[in-house]
């Protein structure tokens, strides 16, 4: 276990996505902290918000990759792929499920105030704002770069 570990921490593409994850957390709770004038964990641990730290890993992943092993190199068409299906559904499907989550809880509140159904309600912050995830990619990118 400790050779495991060891190795992650040796492993620069693993390290500087994953401080690309925790930045994007980071400004995305300092903004929620900013504009709300409290700390709420949900920010930290939660979906949804700017920037996306979904895009922001993704793309960090597949830009340290491809200056790593090429841009020419097959790693970096699986990086790209997957940070394209990542920023795809952070934006479109997630987003879109919110959405819904956001008219149901409305049925719902109509219901209940009627007095005849009491239900959780569902999360509407699922997804991101196109913006939140171009500002998760481009940091992400620009991580990369300071990295390398």
């Amino acid at each position: 276990m400790k050779d495991i570990l060891a190795q992650l921490w040796k492993n620069k593409i693993f390290i500087t996505t994953l401080s690309a994850w925790l930045i994007a957390q980071g400004i995305k709770v300092s903004l929620g902290v900013i504009r709300q004038r409290k700390f709420d964990f949900r920010w930290l641990v939660g979906t949804g918000g700017m920037p996306s730290s979904h895009a922001a890993g993704a793309s960090c992943l597949a830009a340290t990759i491809g200056l790593e092993c090429g841009f020419d190199s097959v790693y970096f068409a699986l990086a790209a792929s997957f940070a394209i299906v990542v920023m795809f559904d952070a934006q479109g499907v997630r987003r879109a499920t919110g959405s819904q989550a956001r008219i149901l809880n409305k049925v719902m509140d109509d219901i209940y105030w009627q007095g005849k159904i009491r239900e959780e309600r569902l999360r509407e912050l699922v997804g991101h704002t196109p913006l939140e995830v171009v500002m998760g990619f481009l940091l992400g990118i620009l991580i990369a770069f300071l990295a390398h």
